[in-house]
């Protein structure tokens, strides 16, 4: 009887998480050299091993007097409470303008109008309005956050087919039902695509929101170390900012996964 060949030892590993580690490896390995062999300034591309200095130096002693904590929590504050705050109030918004033209017919074009104006035109009006402390920040956030939700809400709703509502209402179900049990349950894949994208859109837009009066957040902190040619700050600051929204990425999949199990199962 013959033996079974042993299987080979990487058999049983997807292929996508190797490419990722591979592809990630590709990029240090390509900063490493260009830094060690001074292909380019050291102003413009610092060497990995500065960077990672400075990552230590203001974990440990801070930047302009707050550590990296606190630059950290201060920017996530003004992120998840714009961002919240626009789920909370875009989604509700969206599914209304996608089950009522007449509720479209009063908040689509307004949303339309301001959705593609970028965050530093609209700015300077709401520190005039609100001041130049946190509210115009999370404002400027909230205002990100919320096209990307309430049109994929919309969006929701629209691609609800005719027959299941029409299902639903011949077994007897009222309007409220309906939207309750058939069309609200439909429009969560799609409300949960719109969060992913808001959440980056929304953290896109945070550099902006610590650029007027800030004096922390991590934000304000790659601004104010551009003013020094600090090019070893901005690198560590702006691979703390992708760390981070991919940390929030991760956490908006793992709630869809919990709520919405059947979403990729059809």
């Amino acid at each position: 009887m013959s033996k079974r060949a042993p299987r080979p030892a990487f058999a049983g590993l997807r292929p996508e998480p190797i490419l990722t580690a591979l592809t990630l490896l590709s990029i240090f390995l390509a900063w490493y050299a260009i830094a060690r062999f001074r292909l380019v300034s050291e102003l413009f591309v610092p060497h990995p091993a500065l960077v990672w200095q400075a990552f230590l130096d203001i974990l440990t002693e801070g930047y302009r007097g707050e550590t990296l904590l606190r630059h950290l929590a201060d920017s996530l504050y003004r992120v998840v409470v714009g961002f919240l705050l626009a789920v909370v109030t875009a989604v509700p918004l969206g599914l209304a303008i996608g089950y009522s033209s007449r509720v479209r017919a009063i908040f689509d074009p307004l949303i339309e109008f301001y959705r593609p104006l970028p965050p530093l035109a609209y700015y300077t009006l709401l520190v005039i309005w609100l001041g130049i402390e946190n509210e115009s920040k999370i404002a400027l956030l909230y205002l990100a956050a919320f096209p990307p939700l309430s049109v994929s809400a919309m969006a929701g709703v629209k691609g609800v087919t005719p027959e299941r509502i029409q299902g639903a209402r011949s077994l007897g179900a009222g309007r409220w039902q309906v939207f309750r049990y058939v069309i609200f349950p439909s429009c969560l894949p799609e409300i949960f695509t719109g969060m992913r994208v808001s959440i980056g859109f929304t953290y896109t837009t945070l550099v902006a929101a610590e650029m007027v009066a800030a004096t922390s957040g991590v934000g304000w902190m790659v601004l104010d170390a551009s003013k020094f040619l600090r090019s070893d700050v901005i690198f560590m600051g702006n691979i703390v900012m992708g760390i981070t929204g991919i940390a929030l990425d991760r956490i908006i999949r793992v709630v869809e996964r919990r709520v919405v199990p059947w979403k990729g199962k059809a």
